[in-house]
């Protein structure tokens, strides 16, 4: 299946109107400094298709904090280094239902993280390849530089140690989990990766042909390397689906239909399996930590398109 032979530019740039409409009813991250300094006014959409076919609409080019969009190519990584038996004896593969910062569920469930994208679930899978890997974010990095075929991926530090400055809940999680038994490495080694992988910082463009493996049976079709088998790009789908915005996964797929992944930094990357993955990055969040005017701006393109899961 090929992606719908169509120029999409007119489309997006009317989805962008629109979407706007959206911005100033929400909130930036404002609980980590480097993040709040970011103007919401930025609104950025590229929709990459498997055919090899690229769209863009206003910021899609500007670099971005991709916070918890990270979490899809650590688990990826993950899945490689320590196999999927291993992984999922430690993580679980259910909706929250609670915040994605929830200590509270974690104590009830004795350390078994509900699902991989909360942050208990990704501290855990992070931890899986900090305790076997000699330098772990360099090679998620390398990861995710072959996943986008882009060679200058890099790092914000100035992000990363505003998280680590702030990311007292996540330690607290850490602790947690180390003191239940489903951490390995030391804490600080575990956090020093996951504050940094959040970090990462990638364009809306990087991150739809980043995507492109999930949408193509796990082939990126610019470089034609096979990243993952058919199977774990249909089964991290699901994940997506099902746990990829959190508490605001139901209304998110009764809304958009489509697997998808949201970050605090305002991006939200989403596939639609054998046609695109898109990117749509704007900063303003909802109560839930989804970017308001990128939910908005997916809905449009699934409802314009009808290009949905269902």
């Amino acid at each position: 299946m090929t992606a719908v032979e169509t120029d999409l530019t007119p489309l997006l740039d009317e989805i962008e109107a629109e979407a706007r409409k959206s911005i100033g009813r929400g909130k930036v991250a404002d609980y980590i400094p480097a993040l709040a300094r970011i103007s919401p006014e930025r609104f950025g959409m590229a929709v990459c298709g498997v055919d090899g076919s690229e769209y863009v609409a206003g910021d899609a080019d500007i670099c971005f904090s991709i916070q918890s969009i990270s979490k899809v190519f650590t688990l990826e990584l993950a899945l490689k280094i320590v196999g999927s038996n291993a992984l999922w004896k430690r993580v679980g593969r259910e909706p929250s239902g609670n915040a994605f910062n929830s200590l509270v569920q974690l104590e009830s469930e004795q350390g078994l993280p509900r699902n991989p994208f909360i942050n208990a679930g990704a501290l855990v899978v992070t931890d899986a390849i900090t305790a076997r890997t000699v330098s772990p974010v360099l090679q998620l990095l390398g990861s995710v530089r072959r996943c986008a075929a882009r060679q200058d991926i890099y790092i914000d530090e100035e992000v990363a140690h505003s998280e680590a400055d702030h990311g007292h809940r996540n330690a607290a999680i850490a602790h947690l989990l180390k003191s239940q038994g489903n951490l390995v490495a030391p804490v600080e080694d575990v956090l020093s990766v996951y504050y940094r992988q959040c970090a990462i910082a990638m364009t809306c463009r990087d991150l739809a042909r980043a995507f492109l493996p999930l949408a193509s049976g796990g082939q990126q079709p610019i470089t034609g390397e096979k990243l993952m088998t058919p199977l774990r790009a249909k089964r991290i789908n699901s994940l997506l689906l099902t746990c990829g915005l959190y508490d605001g996964v139901g209304n998110f797929a009764f809304r958009v239909g489509i697997p998808a992944k949201s970050g605090v930094g305002g991006g939200i990357a989403a596939v639609i399996p054998g046609k695109y993955a898109i990117c749509v990055w704007s900063p303003e969040l909802d109560e839930l930590g989804n970017s308001l005017a990128g939910t908005r701006a997916l809905e449009l393109f699934a409802r314009k398109t009808k290009l949905s899961i269902f």
